[in-house]
């Protein structure tokens, strides 16, 4: 099968198979794989809940891992990466996603006004390492933050699927009870599973504050003169937590007062985290000098400090990405020549002819990228 696709390839030449493919039907592909919308939720304010059906080539995905989709907005192709929501499953025949519309997210509020039935998207394959480990712990701590409550819902509801039988604790942290996605999964898991505890945290208001009072999960509005997630929060909803293994999704203020504490108690080895917001180090100014060039298309620019990816957009190239946050390796490109520095890590490296990610990494001084 896969030497006649090769053979038709070389026929329809200088275009792809799939590209003669989708004219019949945009989900008919070869090799690319796509997946269609299926159904559309808008129910919950600030998000849209997307049902899609992958086209064959779709395998699965483990619990917590993302996959990357792709649309056209205005005649060009963007992609982004969402983790699915719903249990791990095997080549199941539809998955999940639901993207908060963020203001400046070009893609998630294209797909929040605009997404429908019928219409076809790219897919990638699930990818990531923040991911349920084919072994289960004994003892399971999921906590997350706004739009983080994605990938560590799939892990929630994986592990109720399977009956696991240990404890589970998730804590997720909100702006409203109206705001968080899927309540309904959640009521049936925490009705269902007595060894599992969920806890909603939101800030304090009035009219909210006894709006979960019959939910079978705790539901906690903090005063605004509280704190958020401590070491006396992390003790009170798992006390047991140095046994277990810890999983944390959500924004940097979240990400960075639980891998305080868990390194502060050195349990760095249990605790497994995800970004989905990315924290850079300052630009260096003894760094922005030189020329940047991007020698496969014969252009080149000052360098004015920025990210590479945002130098060769503004140079008038169009570069592949995907998260923009260092995630899904799709911005990869190999640097020639030069110095450049880890926006993450502060780290420089200048060994030649190595692949970097554009997003993460900005140029020190002269550097040759091959894009």
């Amino acid at each position: 099968m896969v030497d006649l696709i090769n053979l038709v390839q070389t026929l329809t030449t200088p275009h792809p198979l799939d590209r003669y493919l989708e004219l019949v039907r945009p989900t008919l592909t070869a090799r690319e794989m796509r997946a269609e919308i299926t159904q559309v939720d808008r129910s919950v304010p600030g998000s849209v809940t997307l049902t899609l059906r992958p086209t064959r080539q779709w395998k699965g995905h483990a619990a917590g891992q993302y996959v990357q989709i792709g649309v056209v907005i205005n005649g060009v192709r963007h992609a982004r990466c969402y983790s699915p929501v719903d249990p791990a499953s095997g080549r199941s025949r539809y998955i999940q996603l639901t993207v908060k519309a963020h203001p400046d997210g070009l893609v998630s509020l294209f797909l929040a006004r605009n997404a429908a039935p019928g219409m076809v998207v790219d897919l990638a394959p699930a990818a990531g390492a923040f991911r349920l480990p084919d072994l289960r712990p004994d003892r399971v701590l999921l906590i997350s933050g706004g739009s983080g409550i994605t990938p560590v819902l799939s892990m929630l509801r994986t592990l109720a699927d399977e009956g696991y039988p240990g404890e589970v604790v998730f804590l997720h942290y909100a702006k409203s009870p109206e705001v968080v996605p899927h309540r309904a999964e959640l009521d049936a898991i925490a009705r269902r599973h007595q060894n599992f505890r969920i806890e909603l945290r939101h800030p304090w208001r009035s009219d909210t504050a006894r709006a979960d009072a019959t939910a079978p999960w705790v539901d906690v509005a903090l005063v605004q003169s509280s704190g958020y997630f401590d070491y006396d929060e992390l003790e009170r909803v798992a006390p047991w937590f140095a046994d277990a293994h810890t999983y944390v999704c959500g924004p940097q203020s979240l990400m960075d007062a639980v891998r305080k504490i868990y390194a502060a108690e050195q349990l760095e080895d249990r605790l497994h985290t995800e970004e989905f917001t990315l924290s850079l180090t300052p630009i260096n100014a003894d760094d922005v000098f030189g020329t940047v060039s991007f020698s496969a298309s014969g252009i080149a620019a000052d360098n004015n400090g920025a990210p590479l990816l945002e130098q060769a957009e503004s140079a008038g190239l169009s570069p592949a990405y995907g998260c923009r946050m260092g995630i899904c390796f799709s911005c990869t490109a190999v640097r020639r020549t030069g110095c450049t520095r880890n926006l993450r890590t502060g780290e420089t490296d200048s060994d030649p002819d190595q692949p970097i990610q554009l997003c993460i990494n900005a140029p020190v001084g002269d550097v040759d990228i091959d894009i």
